[in-house]
């Protein structure tokens, strides 16, 4: 069994507006997965005392990571992480298109990384955060769907795409990347009755997702609601425990 984990950390400012690192590694720790995406880390940004958050969250937890800076502000950085103890190796680290009538709308990305499971076989894992304007997300989420992203001729299943969509399982962004691979959620055996994750205090949302592809079988998924949890970021962990078939 493996388990993999996607939180939007929001640059580790909790909900009682303090930025703790430690706290948010603590979390994650608390759920020991093998395989983490986090969105919304800060690298060196001023806003967030200098830190880089994936190294220092990497360090705690004894992972090594990759990053992927959507957004460069001279040397400050801020994007996504996949972090793992396991075997891994880059595939490809990008923008995702914006939204031209809104220029100023904040850069997005996505990071494409290949993990060794088990001896030999490898799950590729793709981790995004998309914009918050439907426009923007529905441009998003077709390059995702695309060639550039799970119609690569790189990527071979079995595939896991997690991340922040910004969105309920009811929109259209979730619909587009619904039709290349399953939501998690759907596969499970025995569901719990509701699965939300934001806003993290009282959560009646779930706009965190997690879709695999065919030959993934989903075991458990749920979120972590611990008292710590609601408070480290504005979003409670993902988390889902599978095995590939086969």
């Amino acid at each position: 069994m493996t388990r993999i984990l996607t939180y939007n950390v929001h640059r580790c400012l909790g909900t009682d507006r303090r930025i703790d690192v430690g706290r948010v590694a603590a979390v994650i720790a608390a759920e020991a997965p093998d395989i983490v995406a986090l969105q919304e880390v800060d690298v060196g940004r001023a806003r967030t005392g200098g830190v880089d958050q994936a190294h220092r969250i990497a360090e705690r937890l004894g992972m090594a990571f990759r990053f992927n800076a959507a957004l460069r502000v001279e040397e400050e950085l801020y994007g996504d992480a996949i972090l793992t103890t396991l075997p891994e190796r880059l595939v490809k680290a990008a923008p995702l298109p914006g939204y031209a009538p809104i220029p100023q709308l904040e850069p997005r990305g996505a990071l494409w990384v290949a993990v060794e499971v088990a001896p030999g076989r490898e799950v590729q894992v793709i981790n995004t955060h998309l914009g918050l304007v439907p426009q923007e997300q529905r441009l998003q989420a077709r390059a995702l769907a695309g060639d550039d992203w799970l119609g690569h001729p790189l990527r071979r299943d079995p595939t896991i795409l997690v991340g922040d969509l910004n969105a309920t399982s009811r929109a259209v962004v979730y619909r587009t990347l619904a039709r290349k691979l399953g939501d998690a959620w759907r596969k499970v055996r025995r569901p719990a009755q509701r699965l939300v994750t934001f806003p993290a205090g009282m959560p009646v949302l779930r706009i965190d997702h997690v879709f695999v592809s065919d030959g993934v079988a989903v075991r458990v998924m749920r979120a972590a609601d611990s008292a710590e949890a609601r408070v480290a970021s504005d979003h409670l962990p993902l988390i889902v425990d599978f095995e590939i078939e086969g």
